[in-house]
């Protein structure tokens, strides 16, 4: 018997001590796992620069002058947010939700790692909101390979108890909902805002607050847009929540679980939003801007990572009320041209031939989008063309909102050719400031650029250029007289190559008039008798210094327009007449600045004197009275005119000095108004793609229907905005003026002289209004 006790005690003895050098060998082998992780020796581990500044892939910010978002450039639309600005209830909601003893733990939470061990998993993990944050920003998703999976969770936790050292409770909270993925192209809290409510992180309601949280455990199974009921049976789960953590009343919760999912949902894309042409524009600039201003490592920024913010010039006001005007304008307008093509077999050409016809088509083809994949997945040109006449389903643009349809890539073609297109520029005379970008009706569907890129005929509007040499070199005024009768320049003469008589549109001379009737009237053969005085080159080297790019011949012909500019270039020419004669390069950016808010970039206003103040200020009463007896007078009536259910908006009832032109080309195929108030000018261009696609008459087709009443419409707008400040008051009168400016002229009844009936609508190739 005492043999037997001590063989068992012996074996206890024995199996204590084997117990104990297990256990001693099990936690010197966790010991060094642990260490061996730390150190990397399983897979990288962020270091003490990584966990300082976690690589980041930030959104590149737009911002107007007025500091609204009004686009982004991106990977990841995500835009980091502080702490401060997000609301109490959401932070609530978050730590409620996810994390209970948020404030209480290091960056394990022990008892959860415990109870979760316990049931080997089966009722969720044990992470805390500091090992999630870390999973986000060091290494994604976990291994489904059990064995990676123990290591992975091993370095959340030591990243997690790092990541609690170097940053605060709350920069951790922020840090987080930075990087949360909430899907449809929202990254981080305050996309998700924007895309699901259409508003900032602190303006959330409760409820909405607790949805965007209840979608973090698993945002494609809870995305509100395909799973609405799903998602607000979750968002109570986390109102239920909050009540448990005392951070929400049974009222308040009771009142709230009843709501509806209510979603304001706006997905971000760079084809879609507001300033959708200047928003590619400015991408176009950032990529040579890259190349010039780098890192301090020499390196590169990337426009769609490193979250710079572009801080522009665009007001968002004006920037919208552009886009309203030309949207509402350009809607009302296209009706009338849609019923004018009716009965035109060649729809929407006029006075083409057929060959003509199909090598516009042709090009148009061979430009498409359809045409550049089929290329690249090495089709031939027959089989690419034949794919053009087939029928397909597509979505096609329309006023009246996106359509589904069945149709041929030819004839989706011709049916794009039908629509109007616009170009818009406003800036700031003063400051060279660019105020609103629009430069085509709809990017997703018409991408070219009808205000950088695109150069149209000009018709009148180049006639102040010629007006302003002749004031210049001549010493002439606004009250000076001329002769309006017939005037030819005779081969030779100023290197034309034959006898040039140009004629005024309405077909009549009206004899004497004073300089500014001839310019509100846009008469013809004034034009042509002031460049002739003149000489044509004296007036192309004024337009190069008033900032004009185009390669202008050195013709008399110039005189009446036949010159192809861009908005860009004619809205910073007539500011210099607005800025006293000195012109300013149009600025689109105030400075750019890294994450941080450091500035990076500033640029230096470009500027020269170009004319004195008086010229600069005689050209501007001549431009007046385009706006109170000319072709601009619209603007002021309200008795209406032929055509002026196509003038949308109408009347506008203008008191205040307004200085401006309209311009028409050759058979109607672009409309011009450039308007001026002391602090705004703005340009705006109406046509079609092809200049062959056109209205066949005057009366909608001229700038006073086609362009001006988006200008009237815009500009009713912003003097409606006490916000804008902008000006009613005179154009600011040079001391000791010494060209007379002030003309006598008898009292008239201010009527449309534009209004043109049908039947007298001319029809020779001369420029007119």
């Amino acid at each position: 018997m005492a043999i037997n006790q001590a063989s068992s005690g012996k074996d206890i003895r024995y199996y204590q001590k084997k117990f104990w050098k297990l256990f001693l060998f099990a936690m010197i082998s966790v010991f060094f796992f642990f260490l061996g992780t730390t150190f990397g020796y399983f897979g990288h581990m962020p270091s003490f620069e990584d966990l300082e500044n976690p690589e980041s892939n930030l959104a590149t910010e737009i911002i107007s002058t007025d500091g609204v978002t009004i686009g982004k450039f991106y990977n990841e639309n995500r835009t980091p947010i502080r702490y401060e600005d997000l609301p109490k209830h959401l932070v609530n909601a978050l730590v409620s939700t996810e994390d209970e003893r948020f404030y209480e733990h290091s960056g394990i939470d022990a008892r959860r790692t415990f109870g979760a061990a316990l049931k080997l998993g089966s009722n969720g993990g044990a992470s805390t909101l500091t090992q999630q944050l870390a999973k986000l920003l060091f290494h994604g998703e976990g291994s489904k390979f059990k064995p990676f999976r123990v290591i992975q969770k091993v370095k959340e936790w030591i990243i997690a108890i790092k990541l609690e050292r170097y940053y605060t409770k709350d920069e951790i909270i922020a840090m987080y909902l930075n990087k949360a993925d909430f899907v449809n192209t929202a990254v981080g809290i305050r996309s998700a805002s924007k895309v699901y409510f259409g508003k900032e992180p602190k303006q959330l309601g409760v409820e909405e607050g607790a949805m965007l949280v209840g979608m973090l455990t698993n945002p494609s199974l809870f995305n509100p847009v395909r799973r609405p009921e799903k998602v607000r049976k979750r968002r109570n789960v986390v109102l239920g929540q909050m009540v448990r953590n005392n951070t929400l009343s049974v009222q308040a919760k009771d009142t709230l679980v009843v709501k509806p999912i209510v979603l304001h949902f706006q997905p971000e894309s760079h084809k879609d939003g507001m300033a959708t042409y200047f928003r590619e524009f400015l991408r176009e600039y950032m990529k040579n801007w890259v190349k010039e201003y780098k890192k301090p490592d020499g390196s590169e920024y990337d426009i769609y990572s490193d979250g710079l913010k572009i801080h522009t010039t665009i007001d968002s006001k004006i920037q919208q009320y552009a886009e309203e005007a030309m949207q509402a304008h350009l809607k009302n307008l296209q009706i009338e041209f849609f019923d004018q093509q009716k009965d035109n077999k060649n729809a929407p050409f006029v006075n083409i031939t057929e060959d003509e016809t199909q090598k516009l088509l042709a090009t148009a083809m061979h430009n498409s989008e359809r045409w550049r994949v089929m290329k690249d997945l090495e089709k031939t040109d027959a089989e690419i063309t034949a794919s053009f006449k087939v029928k397909t389903k597509m979505k096609v643009f329309s006023w009246r909102g996106e359509i589904d349809t069945t149709m041929t890539p030819m004839d989706s073609i011709r049916y794009y050719k039908h629509f109007l297109q616009a170009g818009i520029m406003s800036m700031e005379p003063q400051t060279g400031h660019v105020k609103a970008w629009v430069g085509g009706i709809n990017y997703k569907y018409f991408q070219y650029d009808h205000v950088g890129q695109g150069a149209r005929q000009v018709g009148s509007t180049f006639k102040p250029f010629v007006y302003a040499t002749a004031i210049e070199q001549q010493n002439m005024s606004p009250c000076d007289t001329i002769l309006d009768g017939p005037f030819m320049i005779r081969k030779g003469r100023h290197n034309v190559t034959e006898d040039w008589e140009p004629r005024n549109s309405d077909h009549e001379y009206r004899g004497m008039v004073t300089l500014k009737k001839a310019l509100a009237l846009s008469i013809n053969t004034v034009s042509a008798k002031l460049i002739d005085k003149v000489g044509p080159e004296p007036v192309v080297e004024l337009t190069k210094k008033l900032g004009v790019l185009a390669d202008i011949p050195a013709q008399p012909s110039i005189a009446l327009g036949a010159v192809d500019i861009t908005v860009h270039d004619m809205v910073a020419a007539y500011s210099t007449f607005a800025n006293q004669g000195v012109y300013i390069k149009p600025q689109f950016i105030d400075r750019i600045e890294d994450k941080n808010g450091v500035v990076l970039f500033e640029p230096t206003p470009e500027s020269h004197d170009v004319l004195n103040k008086d010229i600069a200020f005689a050209v501007i009463k001549l431009l007046e009275g385009v706006t109170e007896i000319g072709s601009g007078v619209r603007l002021r009536t309200q008795s209406g005119g032929n055509g002026d259910r196509r003038w949308t908006g109408y009347p506008y009832m203008f008191t205040n000095p307004i200085a401006g032109k309209t311009g028409t080309s050759q058979n109607q195929s672009d409309g011009w108004f450039i308007g001026m108030v002391p602090n705004l000018v703005t340009g705006v261009w109406v046509g079609c793609e092809d200049r062959s696609s056109r209205f066949k008459g005057i009366t909608y087709g001229q700038g006073a229907t086609a362009a001006l009443p988006i200008w009237g419409y815009m500009m009713k707008k912003c003097y409606e905005d006490p916000d804008l400040h902008l000006s009613k008051e005179d154009f600011e009168r040079p001391d000791n003026l010494a060209i007379k400016v002030d003309c006598w002229s008898p009292p008239t009844v201010e009527q449309d002289t534009t209004a043109v009936p049908i039947e007298e609508e001319p029809t020779t190739d001369e420029f007119g209004m």
